[in-house]
């Protein structure tokens, strides 16, 4: 029965539709919107262990953008009997372009992060941290640390609800460190989040269709 439990697990996790890995074969659909920028990424799994997709990030405050080429790889999963582990890598290649009549000429850009997460079925805890450097428009680092409950438990095809909060750092903005309380809901492939950071008063906006 424990196989059976676990996927049933799995299949109501708060994480399976806004993980950077889907199920093999499938696609994703992830826009993302904080305090820095807004960024839209599409990417396919042809493995269980990595993805790789397209994104176009918009620092908004800079005025400029960044298109990449972006994998992402699994490097650990843990299972237990009422929760699962992930620590992924993710980085990404491309192109930084001026946006807003910036002058500047587009360059090459990269970046390099992680993202982990600890869940069960009512409780979430996630970290992310992230390098980014985009030649002549700047470099930046920022790392988050996200906490998660779920006031009840759904089945497999209800309307889930978790009530989270985020504290991120970025040690280039004017208010380094954040905290944006938020709402995510989900039901089969879709995900939303609401929030507004509290600190630097800017809505969160995150959104994931898998298909």
């Amino acid at each position: 029965m424990r196989p059976i439990a676990l996927l049933l697990m799995l299949l109501t996790s708060a994480a399976v539709v806004g993980r950077p890995i889907s199920y093999v074969g499938g696609w994703t659909f992830i826009e993302e919107s904080n305090r820095q920028s807004t960024s839209a990424l599409l990417h396919y799994t042809p493995s269980p262990s990595w993805s790789l997709g397209v994104r176009n990030e918009w620092f908004r405050d800079d005025d400029y953008a960044i298109t990449s080429l972006q994998p992402t790889y699994l490097l650990k999963r843990w299972f237990g009997q009422d929760y699962q582990a992930n620590v992924y890598l993710q980085g990404g290649l491309g192109l930084a372009s001026g946006t807003s009549g910036n002058p500047l000429g587009s360059t090459g850009a990269g970046y390099a992060g992680v993202i982990a997460d600890w869940e069960t079925r009512r409780f979430f805890l996630g970290y992310n941290a992230r390098y980014v450097e985009a030649g002549h428009f700047g470099d930046g680092a920022m790392q988050l640390v996200r906490m998660g409950w779920a006031p009840y438990e759904g089945d497999t095809r209800d309307l889930h609800t978790w009530l989270m909060v985020e504290v991120d750092h970025r040690p280039e903005s004017k208010d380094p460190v954040s905290v944006t309380p938020l709402l995510r809901f989900f039901q089969g492939p879709i995900l939303l989040e609401l929030g507004f950071n509290i600190v630097e008063p800017t809505p969160l906006i995150n959104f994931t269709y898998r298909f």
